[in-house]
């Protein structure tokens, strides 16, 4: 609701960024009678290519919907520069992704626990995982939410290439799983996505609605803080610049407490120019420093991935590139309407593998995604005029390190975004043997009939050199960035919150987004910010844990 009367500018609670994890947090502290703000520094969600999941193509580098950072280039991405897209508008990245849903593996969390933050092994955290959870069709209960605010629908569109390909996988020895977001992550299948009834369900779709409708629920967009206010050591509110940049700031002050859910950019950066983190870094652009917190910006990690493509010169083939122009458009764009499966209402990955780099890895420690569809080099959303399909892979827990650091004291500047892509030795090794299981699992046997012809990597590469050179040269971020404001206890002077997501030395002050993370999960990281969300929530409110899964 729109703020008004005495007052209006001092609330309870200010959750600065509108995205992932601030439309759950903010809705979850209103649910109490506390006063809450929610600021966003883009617009809202009204984009209609926001609600319809085939958008996510051109709404992933829409300079309207997103924040157009770019990273430092690096010999790990060849020299490149490569675009970052994190989400500018209510709702954030969860209104711009591409609709996985996917929590990753148990020990991942476990070993969050282990570098002493209580409270944060998988058993601990699966109530907040199945919290916001409406999972519709197949699944355990007891690791599947049913009656939480966002739906998780398994995928109706298949295709008969989709259906090859997981068989392919199969015959190799990689199994089917009907749910690889309950007891086991490995095998092959199509994924959960976040929609409904054909359109896309973001955090604000989901989380917002009910909040809206609460006296004590305020939202102001376009609305672009520019630095938390301190009393001391405590924070005591934020400023911002309303609407374009050209109005004077204006403050909001908070009685309780400030939340942090910016992600794993802008938390870091806004921190910096608040004057905590690294004290040399604050000093070189002027900023007084509040806290020293070497670890502000640092231990950026990100999925850095490669797509495997393959041409289909089988007799009457025919893929999402044929099927997306002209007359079949026209019938998917109908089918979409009638609620019937349509490649409008799926994200641009229908299916994934989870699997093992080596055969004596007791877990997964790749992703790959498939699709029946391919684009022209270079073009993002360009599909090729022949019949292609695509399979991208990962390594699920890089251990490459960057960094978010400011470029000047000027709010409005760009901060540099180093993530040392494949700079560790185990993520060129792991990267490397999943192209090479990547192209097997492209020609399989059960692939076979549609005949198809490796196109890149080039054929003719062989040797690693080769194949790194091509990861180099062509790989691309997954959007996944986190560990910027990584948790851990205090005596940890890389670490920037405790397990309570309190900023060390800072009172009033705590983050709650994917820059928290200490270690990337095994997997997309939407669903993991989702958690978080929920924990903080119940952390801020000072409630006890739900109560452990016995799993």
């Amino acid at each position: 609701m729109a703020d008004k009367g005495e007052g209006a500018d001092t609330f309870d609670y200010i959750v600065v960024g509108a995205g992932t994890a601030g439309c759950i947090v903010a809705s979850r502290l209103s649910e109490d009678g506390a006063s809450v703000c929610l600021i966003e520094a883009g617009h809202s969600d009204t984009n209609a290519l926001i609600h319809i999941p085939a958008g996510f193509i051109k709404n992933a580098y829409s300079k309207n919907l997103t924040w157009n950072f770019q990273s430092v280039p690096s010999n790990g991405s060849g020299g490149r520069s490569l675009i970052l897209p994190q989400g500018r508008v209510v709702g954030g990245s969860s209104s711009i992704n591409g609709m996985n849903h996917v929590r990753g593996q148990p020990l991942d969390y476990d070993g969050w626990a282990q570098r002493g933050n209580p409270g944060w092994s998988y058993q601990e955290l699966l109530p907040y995982f199945k919290r916001s959870e409406r999972k519709i069709g197949v699944g355990d209960n007891c690791f599947r939410g049913r009656t939480g605010e966002l739906p998780v629908t398994d995928l109706q569109w298949r295709h008969p290439i989709c259906d090859s390909f997981i068989e392919g996988a199969h015959s190799i020895g990689i199994p089917r799983n009907v749910d690889y977001n309950g007891p086991v992550q490995a095998g092959a299948g199509y994924f959960q996505q976040t929609t409904l009834n054909g359109f896309r369900y973001s955090s604000a779709r989901a989380f917002l609605k009910a909040a809206r409708r609460r006296r004590n629920f305020h939202i102001r967009t376009r609305a672009l803080v520019t630095a938390i206010r301190f009393e001391g050591k405590r924070a005591a509110g934020i400023t911002y610049v309303p609407g374009d940049g050209r109005h004077p700031a204006r403050q909001i002050a908070a009685r309780r407490e400030v939340i942090l859910c910016a992600g794993a950019i802008n938390t870091p950066k806004l921190m910096q120019l608040s004057g905590l983190g690294p004290a040399d870094l604050l000093a070189q652009h002027g900023i007084p420093v509040v806290c020293h917190i070497p670890g502000v910006g640092n231990h950026l990690r990100d999925h850095y991935g490669v797509r495997l493509v393959a041409k289909l010169e089988g007799k009457d083939v025919a893929t999402i590139n044929n099927i997306a122009r002209g007359l079949p458009l026209a019938g998917q764009v109908a089918r979409w309407v009638l609620r019937r499966p349509s490649i409008l209402s799926m994200g641009p990955s229908p299916v994934y593998v989870f699997w093992k780099s080596e055969p004596f890895l007791a877990m997964p420690d790749l992703e790959y995604v498939f699709t029946p569809a391919s684009f022209q080099k270079g073009i993002v959303g360009l599909l090729d005029r022949f019949p292609g399909m695509t399979l991208g892979v990962w390594p699920e827990r890089p251990e490459s390190l960057g960094y978010v650091r400011i470029s000047s004291s000027d709010p409005l500047s760009k901060p540099q975004i180093q993530p040392n892509y494949l700079s560790a030795e185990g993520d060129r090794q792991t990267l490397l043997r999943g192209m090479r299981l990547g192209l097997q699992l492209l020609t399989t046997p059960a692939l076979r009939q549609y005949d198809p012809k490796i196109i890149a990597p080039d054929p003719e590469a062989k040797s690693d050199a080769e194949l790194l050179d091509f990861a180099h040269q062509n790989g691309t971020t997954i959007y996944h960035m986190i560990g910027t404001a990584r948790m851990g206890p205090e005596s940890d002077s890389d670490t920037v919150v405790d397990a309570q997501l309190r900023v060390h030395g800072i009172e009033g002050l705590r983050v709650a987004d994917a820059s928290i993370m200490p270690t990337m999960p095994s997997a997309n990281t939407n669903a993991t910010v989702m958690m978080i969300a929920e924990k903080a929530a119940d952390l801020v409110r000072g409630r006890a844990a739900l109560e452990p899964n016995d799993v």
